[in-house]
């Protein structure tokens, strides 16, 4: 399978709730590489690496942990940045 890029951006009641440090515990639980941080205008975004259903099996993982805090999402496709490991940036 093809290594794809994404770039999230979730919006809603991010920032505050351990959503950084969540989403790299449920990302270490799938073959993914990448980076979560928080973004000044209250939205946290997420750069993921891995292959395309995985890439959506993460995103739902997230969603069902975060049900009641994120409003809405933002999905991008990007360019691979050969990451390795899943980090929170500060």
């Amino acid at each position: 399978m093809k290594t794809v890029a994404k770039r999230f951006f979730f919006k809603g009641r991010v920032q505050g709730v351990g959503f950084r440090f969540h989403t790299q515990s449920i990302a270490a639980s799938f073959p993914v590489q990448g980076f979560v941080q928080n973004l000044p205008d209250g939205r946290v975004e997420m750069h993921a690496e891995g292959e395309g259903e995985v890439l959506a099996a993460l995103l739902q993982a997230i969603q069902d942990r975060f049900t009641g805090y994120i409003q809405s999402y933002e999905v991008q496709d990007v360019t691979t940045l050969q990451l390795t490991g899943f980090e929170i940036r500060r």
